[in-house]
């Protein structure tokens, strides 16, 4: 592992987000190096009390950043801010267009006091009609055809984990790192909107692109047309689900060799791979038939040797017992606020084949850095109640 790729080190962000997309954005250029000081309100940033499925979202988002507490409903608390900016490389925020202009920090006002600043906004929707909308992940998907895609004809269905909003915040630090870099061309700031709707129409475009070329429109992946011979979930001898696929015609040699289908190779029905692929109807139940006389222990050793593609079907839980995922860089430990751990996966890229080791990943109580980052700002122990609202 490596723990010397910060290429934003040096950096100061300043980010005022809360739930995941938001969030995302700031954990990444995080991961990088830069200084990233979350701005929360009085009572919280309330994506800490989520419970359930929500629980993990302040944990796995906020990695890796300082806390300071600012009321901004005051003067105060506005002022603070405005003299953290004045500090800051990058703001990054996800409140909505009319909510940040009456506080005073639209970000053309903030691009005309501070030139050089970077205004990352994380928005439901770009500029449009749709642009003072509420959006939310599920939203978004339903809106673009996702969910139309990922459940069977008449169900619906949102993909099971918050990839829109994790995707959208990695697009606003994609963007983020392209305006460094404009920036060190010619020394000026730019304001960027990120949109959740386009970043999940974006994801869904390989769909609209064959409808635009064929006239005809993809049905939802469960009723997919296949392209190629198998790619289907099996049950192994014990009962256990395994996906195997044979996309090529060496893979389906293979396949067949392994499972001892030599009548498949030898039919005259099935010379091509177009042979195979309208063969399904009939091929896969054999195959299954074939599979269920195996050991999944077996199985996956024989296919691992031969390139066969194929994974065990696994819940997100039972990732930590998995051998890859424990590999150096694979998982890294934080610690919440009230001394609980946990693990969580870093960046899922490697440097001079080295996994990047982010420092500092603990969770930051709320406010815990508000008194040093506004002491190195000059402010005294008045002042700094005033802009929490402690004062009141």
């Amino acid at each position: 592992m490596t723990d010397d790729f910060r290429p934003l080190a040096g950096l100061r962000v300043v980010e005022m987000t809360h739930m995941i997309m938001g969030p995302s954005c700031g954990m990444f250029l995080a991961f990088l190096g830069a200084e990233v000081l979350k701005v929360e309100p009085p009572e919280g940033d309330k994506t800490r009390a989520l419970t359930g499925m929500g629980r993990g979202f302040y944990p796995t988002f906020n990695r890796g950043k300082k806390s300071i507490t600012l009321d901004l409903k005051t003067e105060a608390g506005k002022a603070a801010l405005h003299d953290l900016l004045a500090t800051a490389d990058v703001f990054v925020e996800n409140f909505r267009d009319q909510s940040l202009a009456k506080m005073g920090f639209a970000p053309d006002a903030l691009r005309a006091r501070y030139p050089s600043l970077i205004v990352s906004s994380l928005k439901g929707f770009l500029k449009g009609p749709y642009q003072d909308r509420t959006a939310m992940d599920e939203v978004v998907q339903m809106m673009t055809g996702m969910a139309y895609m990922t459940g069977p004809t008449g169900r619906p269905l949102r993909i099971g984990s918050s990839a829109n909003d994790i995707m959208g915040g990695l697009f606003g630090a994609f963007a983020v790192l392209a305006a460094l870099v404009q920036r060190g061309k010619d020394g000026m700031g730019h304001a960027l909107r990120t949109g959740l709707f386009e970043n999940c129409l974006f994801l869904v475009s390989q769909h609209m692109v064959q409808f635009d070329i064929e006239g005809r429109e993809a049905p939802p992946m469960p009723e997919r047309e296949f392209s190629w011979p198998v790619y289907d979930i099996f049950e192994t001898s014990e009962d256990r689900q395994i996906f195997i696929g044979a996309v090529t015609e060496g893979q389906w040699v293979t396949l067949c060799n392994i499972l001892g289908l030599t009548q498949l190779l030898e039919d005259p029905r099935l010379q091509t791979r177009m042979d195979q692929i309208n063969a399904r109807d009939w091929t896969v139940p054999i195959v299954a038939e074939a599979v269920r006389g195996r050991s999944f222990a077996d199985l996956i050793a024989l296919f691992e040797q031969s390139g066969i593609p194929f994974s065990p079907i696994h819940r997100p839980a039972e990732m930590y017992d998995d051998p890859h995922v424990n590999r150096p860089g694979g998982l890294y430990t934080s610690t919440l606020p009230e001394g609980d751990t946990y693990r969580a996966p870093g960046m899922p890229f490697e440097v001079d084949d080295s996994a990047v080791a982010p420092t500092g990943l603990d969770i930051a109580a709320q406010g815990a850095d508000t008194q040093d980052v506004l002491t190195s700002l000059g402010y005294d122990a008045a002042r700094i109640a005033a802009a929490t609202g402690e004062a009141a």
